[in-house]
């Protein structure tokens, strides 16, 4: 009897989980049915609430992620589609104004910012009043509300602009408690990437690219929000910010005024009763006026063309091998894309938006081999670069007739790396020995027990060399110069946009529009910008269902203080993942590690379990 009690509590346990997932597969599809319906869009104000970044790829949580307990990330926004949105908004009666709520809005990255700020900007100047509100405004968040016809704030709030700069981590000192040695194979004068391997400081090299840099960032971010917003005295309230305090007898508010930065200091309430002044008040809506969802307007208002000859294909994120979801640029996976594409036809040019730091060296070529082919097809390929296109990401470009970059736009860093780990001091410390015989020089090599001998260093050390001289004459013919000519200016140097056109890595200054544009005429094509088709990963039903259940971490609780602003949480989080990334990914790798990223990393449940070995192993 026991035994049949037994199998009789299995069916049943097997009956009620079948249920259960019968229950949420129906939910999901009802889920699904209603988000695919149009939903209906009235008049009132467009409520745009950035919560979290604006990215040109976003990227999509899974089922790991949820079941792990960090389904709850920051939420992330495409770019096209807010840029979408606001332009849509220009010619659309039901659109009375918008508010940008800054508040909780952690950047993209100032390509992307600059992008979002041009479109606030047409939007005020067709008459449309565009009002930004948040505590406090960072150097992205202000670059897009200086755009806006009226810029509100919090009376405890400020204007915190740092500029580009700060610290990196350095994990030698860390790396010698555990006793882990950083094995580094490197080309590059300036590759920066393997320092915080083999320093716990910046080297005269690394710091005299860094600053010229971030001199020039600094000054295009400048020249933006001056192009913005006039009457702005930035480079005073930047150059001596004690001093704009002292002289509003200590209020960092009224310095924001008082230096034109700001327009209005007020509470939320306020600003919400201008808003219902703008569009009309709705009692029964969240803060008390008319409003239209920024998710239900992009549904409705920008257009998406399934067939158009030009195809638009995005690498975004970190280059790596073999498939990724979007956000990470896989190399099997946009290069599948692109195939597919040029196999299925109808398509006369292809416009590639790069936003990648780099990453593996063999899917950085395997998506260069895909373009190739299209090119060989005939099809012109023009490249438009976001705010990172470096090192795995320049590569990418290369195939390219024209390159389009911003002045902002990051981008070179022609060099390449590696990093071997080997445990001989961990095993030191732990009395642990490792021993074993050879029948040739490479037995048991690399050797990550003892270290690589010096056989294997040499032959490891070659491959580096062999595919930086790969890397310069797939640049060379690209860029129609000699090898010797890209290695003075390649040899892991980041240039900014401006710097890289004077030295003939990107051909002109511009955007998606500008990059679309130029392949309709290579391509003679009449009205391009009605013929964008954009080449993007399906999103599965299984992508749908996670949605549904992801949330959003953002909430009133966590609204920042003045000085969060200052400060970015993730810094600290985003160095250790590269940590871990750099010493568990490709051996080789053509990646920019010193350019700064665009959003905070996510956090993997491989990244998290890396944190606790280390947190355990230093006790």
């Amino acid at each position: 009897m026991k035994f049949l009690s037994a199998i009789w509590k299995l069916l049943v346990g097997i009956k009620d989980a079948l249920v259960l997932v019968f229950m949420l597969l129906f939910f999901g599809l009802l889920y699904v049915g209603l988000s695919a319906r149009p939903t209906p869009v009235g008049d009132g104000v467009l409520a745009m609430e950035l919560n979290g970044a604006v990215v040109e790829q976003p990227s999509r949580p899974s089922y790991a992620e949820l079941a792990g307990g960090s389904g709850s990330v920051t939420r992330e926004h495409s770019l096209r589609d807010v840029v979408g949105a606001l332009d849509a908004a220009r010619e659309d009666d039901r659109v009375k104004a918008v508010a940008l709520d800054l508040e909780r809005f952690t950047g993209g990255g100032q390509v992307a910012m600059t992008d979002v700020a041009d479109a606030v900007r047409r939007l005020r100047t067709s008459g449309k009043p565009v009002l930004a509100y948040a505590t406090a405004y960072s150097d992205d968040s202000y670059l897009v509300a200086s755009a806006a016809s009226e810029v509100w704030m919090d009376p405890l709030g400020a204007v915190a602009i740092a500029g580009p700069g700060g610290n990196n981590l350095y994990f030698k000192g860390l790396l010698d408690k555990l006793g882990v040695t950083a094995n580094v194979y490197r080309v590059g004068t300036y590759k920066a990437a393997v320092e915080p391997f083999t320093r716990s400081d910046m080297s005269a090299e690394a710091r005299e690219n860094a600053q010229s840099l971030g001199d020039a960032l600094l000054e295009s971010w400048r020249d933006q929000v001056l192009k913005n917003r006039p009457k702005a005295r930035v480079a005073a309230y930047m150059g001596n910010p004690t001093g704009a305090l002292a002289a509003a007898g200590g209020d960092l508010a009224k310095a924001a005024v008082g230096f034109g930065l700001v327009d209005k200091i007020a509470g939320r309430q306020a600003f919400q009763a201008r808003l219902a002044e703008l569009g009309g008040e709705d009692a029964a809506a969240a803060g008390g006026y008319k409003q239209i969802k920024l998710r239900n307007y992009v549904r409705d208002a920008v257009t998406r063309d399934d067939t158009g000859s030009i195809g638009v294909v995005t690498v975004a994120g970190m280059i790596v091998d073999g498939k990724a979801a979007p956000g990470t640029a896989g190399g099997d996976s946009i290069a599948n894309v692109i195939d597919k594409a040029v196999a299925g036809g109808g398509l006369d040019a292809l416009v590639v938006r790069v936003d990648s730091p780099g990453g593996s060296v063999l899917a950085s070529e395997r998506i260069r081999e895909s373009l190739v082919r299209a090119k060989e097809q005939g099809i012109p390929i023009v490249v438009s670069m976001g705010n990172v296109a470096a090192s795995g990401g320049y590569w990418v470009a290369t195939p390219a007739d024209y390159i389009f970059a911003e002045p902002s736009t990051i981008t070179g860093s022609i060099g390449v790396f590696g990093v071997l780990p080997s445990f001989e001091g961990s095993l030191q410390k732990l009395g642990i020995g490792a021993d074993g015989i050879r029948t040739t020089p490479l037995s048991g090599e690399p050797d990550i027990l003892n270290g690589p001998s010096p056989v294997a260093d040499t032959l490891l050390q070659a491959g580096v060399d062999s595919i930086y001289q790969r890397f310069l004459r797939i640049v060379a013919e690209s860029r129609r110069k000699q090898p010797a000519e890209i290695d003075r200016i390649a040899q892991g140097r980041v240039w900014d946009g401006g710097s890289a056109r004077q030295l003939g890595l990107v051909d002109g200054f511009g955007g998606m529009e500008e990059a679309v544009a130029k392949a309709g005429a290579l391509a003679k094509i009449d009205d391009p910008q009605d013929e964008v088709r954009y080449l993007d990963l399906p999103e599965s039903f299984e992508d749908q269902l996670v949605e549904m259940f992801a949330r959003d971490t953002a909430s009133d609780e966590d609204a920042p203080d003045a000085f969060a602003a200052l400060a970015p949480d993730w810094r600290v989080t985003d160095a250790l993942v590269d940590l871990r990334t750099l010493l568990t990914g490709p051996r080789v790798q053509v990646r920019c590690l010193e350019c700064p990223p665009s959003a905070p990393a996510r956090v993997s449940r491989a990244d998290l379990g890396f944190f606790a070995a280390i947190r355990a192993w230093l006790g």
